[in-house]
């Protein structure tokens, strides 16, 4: 089932299974870290922590205060639109640089305090 919003905008429910084929592990183990993962950042939310969630191979989302920002890894972005293609996009829109986060910076330095958390 999915349920509607305003502007024909509709919810899905995950997949576990397909995550769950797609990382070679077990259906059970996917919700359980899906939803341990959703209840520390609702909790850490609800706090009015700042957070920093790091997921593996994409990159970082922070969410500081009411200010939500995703930075990507280069070679995530490399992978999904090619390297010519970025490059390219990187010359003529220079706000790009800004969303690209370093591998080998420290993810802690991202934000100025709050919880870093790293999703499998």
């Amino acid at each position: 089932l999915s349920c509607g919003f305003p502007g024909n905008k509709e919810l899905e429910p995950l997949k576990y299974t397909k995550v769950a084929m797609a990382a070679s592990v077990s259906r059970q183990k996917v919700e359980v870290c899906i939803q341990g993962t959703m209840s520390l950042l609702s909790h850490c939310l609800g706090k009015g922590e700042n957070i920093a969630l790091v997921l593996r191979d994409i990159g970082v989302l922070l969410i500081e205060g009411r200010r939500v920002q995703m930075r990507f890894y280069y070679d995530f972005l490399e992978r999904m639109s090619g390297r010519r293609n970025l490059e390219r996009a990187a010359l003529k829109v220079h706000q790009l640089l800004k969303m690209v986060v370093s591998r080998v910076i420290p993810i802690a330095s991202l934000t100025f305090f709050g919880r870093v958390i790293i999703f499998p």
